[in-house]
């Protein structure tokens, strides 16, 4: 596909940190690795690549905004832009060896996400798009599922670890939800999820306190390949909520009002 200037610098720098991701993959039992949470793990591939990124990203748009998952939030002189950078979507998989993980690029302007990119490196799958000019993975055009009926759906979503606080309102969710549909998948990275249901593998995604990198490049990916993406919690943003739920246009409604009871 043919993409901006923009896009094919967030290209590069995720195929860059991919590659870094890759070759410590593979020696993931060896990987030095200290905990920060309860399943939220950091390790030196982590930090590694979210350096990666900064780093090509910083020398083409010197004066872009970051949002960065390891290294936080900085101002650019320009204050119209910025990356939204997660270097490694899906850690605790990473961590236990299962190939199921993301590096996540969002640009934003004037508080819009108008382009993103998430590569999932162990399959060699890129999820690009832009405002405007549609959503692919790698040269083949998505478009989200066409499915009517709630029954024949597969949705995702992502379960509370740790003793979170929004264990029951989920569990309530999944009471709801799992009667009405055709299953829910849980697999433990966020940007994917919302690159699947651009990609109809999923037919919808919802989850609570997502923080604005896990979402933004997916975002985009799900808006440009015909999806509806808007807040769970009304009254504010998806950023500020840090709530999402993603589906293609037939079912949005429908699926939006199981989980609402």
């Amino acid at each position: 596909m043919q993409g901006s200037a923009n896009l094919n610098i967030m290209m590069k720098a995720a195929r860059a940190a991919g590659r870094s991701l890759v070759k410590d993959f593979r020696e993931v039992e060896n990987l030095q690795v200290s905990s920060k949470g309860a399943g939220d793990f950091v390790s030196r591939a982590d930090i590694a690549a979210e350096k990666i990124v900064r780093d090509m990203l910083s020398a083409e748009r010197p004066n872009y905004g970051w949002l960065g998952e390891e290294t936080g939030a900085a101002e650019g002189k320009d204050p119209t832009r910025r990356w939204i950078v997660d270097p490694l979507d899906g850690t605790t998989n990473y961590l236990h060896g299962l190939a199921h993980w993301a590096v996540s690029i969002g640009l934003e302007h004037k508080g819009e996400v108008v382009a993103g990119v998430v590569y999932d490196a162990a399959k060699d799958e890129m999820f690009v798009a832009e405002k405007g000019g549609g959503a692919f993975m790698n040269e083949s055009r998505l478009r989200v599922s066409g499915r009517h009926k709630l029954i024949e759906c597969i949705f995702a979503t992502g379960l509370p670890f740790g003793g979170r606080s929004d264990l029951p309102a989920t569990l309530k969710d999944l009471g709801r939800l799992l009667p009405a549909t055709a299953g829910v998948r849980r697999f433990g990275a966020a940007a994917l999820d919302l690159c699947y249901v651009a990609a109809g593998r999923y037919d919808g995604f919802w989850e609570r306190r997502l923080h604005p990198w896990d979402m933004a490049a997916g975002l985009v990916i799900v808006r440009e390949a015909g999806g509806l993406v808007e807040p769970l919690e009304d009254g504010a943003g998806i950023f500020e909520t840090g709530t999402v739920i993603a589906a293609n246009a037939n079912v949005f409604d429908g699926f939006r009002k199981v989980l609402a009871g």
